[in-house]
């Protein structure tokens, strides 16, 4: 699938940006979004795109997106946030589960409400793209509201996707580990997840999970259902 006009949001920086680079150089036209001007229109401008300030948590924004951009066939939800206290569930202050579930999670509800119909409606063949994280796969100890909200996006996917059968709409996740972004200053480069995620739509593959964490999350899933008690996760070796 190459679709003519795709929709990035938390296009500004990070995974957003690095996925509007590898599709530009595909010859897609590209719709940014992000609530992050500055670097918003920086990169619109350098990849002659549409910049559109977008806040992901506001559904009537989304709404407005998907409005103005009924020509798009790929919808990359993208945005996602850490938030401030990384410590224990009960170390969080409310404002910040507040805040990391209204954009990690609530953004992608946002997204696939204002966009799905319109892409069913149109019977034509389209992709929904979401970035997803290790973390929603593999619990570690510690990390704020991150990993819970992003195990709800793992969850949220799988619901779509099972809606989605034998329509034209289709739909794959990501799942980083650590990556150099806003979010952290080590990791993969943004530039290859890209890539990998956009091989998700090439190849027809619902998921990308990094090959050295494959066996932690089944070996977490199965010390789970076996009612073992929790241990922090590694990468294999």
């Amino acid at each position: 699938m190459q679709p003519a006009t795709a929709v990035i949001t938390g296009a500004a920086t990070g995974i957003g940006r690095a996925l509007a680079e590898a599709l530009h150089t595909r010859g897609t036209t590209l719709v940014l979004a992000d609530i992050d001007t500055t670097n918003l229109d920086r990169t619109a401008s350098r990849l002659d795109a549409t910049p559109i300030r977008t806040d992901v948590a506001d559904p009537q924004a989304m709404e407005s997106l998907a409005a103005q951009t009924p020509q798009a066939r790929l919808i990359c939800l993208n945005a996602g946030i850490v938030g401030t206290n990384l410590g224990a569930p009960w170390e969080v202050p409310p404002d910040d589960w507040d805040r990391v579930f209204a954009v990690n999670v609530n953004g992608i509800v946002n997204g696939l409400r204002a966009f799905v119909p319109k892409l069913l409606a149109t019977g034509e063949p389209a992709h929904v793209l979401i970035t997803g994280s290790l973390a929603g796969l593999t619990a570690f100890p510690g990390g704020g509201a991150y990993g819970p909200s992003k195990h709800a996006v793992v969850a949220l996917t799988e619901h779509a996707a099972m809606a989605l059968v034998g329509t034209p709409v289709t739909i794959s996740m990501i799942c980083p580990a650590l990556v150099a972004t806003g979010m952290s200053t080590e990791g993969e480069d943004p530039a290859d997840v890209a890539e990998q995620a956009l091989r998700t739509i090439d190849d027809g593959v619902f998921a990308v999970v990094p090959g050295e964490w494959q066996e932690t999350v089944v070996a977490q899933t199965r010390n789970l259902v076996t009612g073992q008690r929790p241990t922090p996760p590694a990468p294999a070796d």
